[in-house]
C-alpha cells in the first residue's frame, strides 16, 4: 500500500495481540521499515488518536490512524528483496513452532536490519495468517526460537515467559577457569546508550532507578587446557540458566564476572576475538539449547532442545583444529 493522504486501519482478529511495527508492516506492503520505524517513533502514527509506540500490543477494533506517505519505485522494491525462508523445524503443530535460529540473523527487521526470522518465514508461509515472534534472540546467537501461530498460544506463551515458569538453559565457550563453585550471578543490568546510539546493558546497583534484577545460573560442562586455537588461554564450556530474560544478560552477567564470552564483539575481549577468528571461530559461542514450556493448548510439559551447530562441536570438546 502507498498513499498520499492519511489512512485509517482497522484491527481485526488476525491482527489482535499483534505488536503496531509488525501490523503495519503487513499492511503498508512496499514501506521500508525504517519509514514505519521513523513514522511511529515521530508520533505521526495513532492509536485510538493517542501516541503509540513501536512494541504497543493492538486489540481488536483499535483504529491506526497513518500519515500521508509517498513511496518511490525504489520503496516498492525494497520490500520485494525480502527472501522467502524456512528454517531448521524442531517443533511444530497447529499452536505454535520452534525453530533453530542461525547465528548472525536477526528475528526481526528495523534498527538498520532490513528483516529477519519473523519476514522471511512469513514471506515462505503465505498461507499463514498468524505468524509472531513469542520472544526474542539477539542477532548472534542461535539456537531455539519459538514462533506462534495462533493468537490464544502467543498470548499463553508470553505470559510464561513474563511469569518466569520457562525453563531457559544456553550453552556458551567462556576466557578463563570459571572456579566450580560460582554458580549463582545475581546482579542487576540496565540499558544505557552509546554516543553513538548503540544500545548496551551494564551492571548496576540493585537500588539504581533503572535496575532490573536479574539473575543468572551457572553450571561448569568443561573446563579446556590452554592450547594454540585459543591463544594459549584456558576456556570453560558453561550451561547457563537464565531465571530473567534481561536483553544481552548472559553476555553482560559472564563479562562482569571476569569471564568473556567467546567471539562476543559488544562485551568481549576484542584482541582474543581475532586469535578465535584466525582459527576458525567467526562468531560468538552462544547457543540457546533448552527450552522447557508448557503446551499453551494442553498444558503438556515439554521440553525443547537444540543442538550445537557443527562448527562449535570442536570448541565446545576443547578439540579446535
Amino acid at each position: 500500500m502507498s498513499t498520499a493522504s492519511i489512512v485509517y486501519l482497522s484491527v481485526d482478529e488476525a491482527g489482535e495481540g499483534q505488536r503496531l511495527d509488525n501490523f503495519l508492516i503487513r499492511h503498508l506492503k512496499g514501506v521500508p521499515k525504517t519509514h514505519i520505524y521513523r513514522i511511529i517513533r515521530s508520533g505521526e502514527v495513532r492509536c485510538n488518536k493517542g501516541r503509540c509506540k513501536v512494541d504497543t500490543r493492538l486489540a481488536v477494533g483499535d483504529e491506526i490512524r497513518v500519515p500521508p506517505i509517498r513511496l518511490s519505485e525504489k520503496g516498492v522494491n525494497e520490500e520485494g528483496h525480502i527472501p522467502a525462508k524456512s528454517f531448521p523445524l524442531l517443533y511444530e503443530d497447529n499452536d505454535f513452532l520452534a525453530i533453530n535460529k542461525p547465528s548472525g540473523t536477526a528475528v526481526h527487521g528495523g534498527s538498520g536490519v532490513s528483516f529477519g526470522v519473523i519476514e522471511q518465514l512469513r514471506r515462505a508461509r503465505p498461507e499463514a495468517n498468524f505468524l509472531e515472534l513469542v520472544h526474542r534472540l539477539d542477532r548472534e546467537t542461535s539456537g531455539i526460537l519459538l514462533i506462534a501461530k495462533k493468537k490464544k498460544a502467543l498470548t499463553e506463551l508470553q505470559r510464561q515467559f513474563k511469569a518466569r515458569e520457562t525453563g531457559k538453559v544456553y550453552l556458551t565457550l567462556v576466557k578463563g577457569h570459571w572456579p566450580e563453585k560460582m554458580k549463582v550471578v545475581d546482579a542487576a543490568l540496565a540499558k544505557f546508550t552509546l554516543a553513538n546510539g548503540e544500545r548496551r546493558v551494564r551492571v548496576v546497583a540493585k537500588d539504581d532507578p533503572n535496575a532490573l534484577p536479574s539473575l543468572s545460573l551457572v553450571k561448569v560442562l568443561k573446563h579446556h587446557n590452554p592450547y594454540p586455537e585459543t591463544g594459549g588461554e584456558p576456556t570453560a564450556l558453561l550451561a547457563v540458566t537464565i531465571k530473567t530474560g534481561r536483553t544481552h544478560q548472559i553476555r553482560v552477567h559472564l563479562s562482569q564476572q571476569g569471564f568473556v564470552i567467546a567471539g562476543d564483539d559488544k562485551y568481549g575481549d576484542f584482541s582474543w576475538n581475532k586469535t578465535l577468528e584466525s582459527s576458525g571461530l567467526a562468531r560468538m559461542f552462544l547457543h540457546a539449547w533448552r527450552l522447557d514450556v508448557k503446551h499453551p493448548v494442553s498444558g503438556e510439559d515439554l521440553r525443547l532442545q537444540c543442538e550445537l551447530p557443527q562448527v562449535l562441536l570442536p570448541w565446545a570438546k576443547g578439540q579446535a583444529k
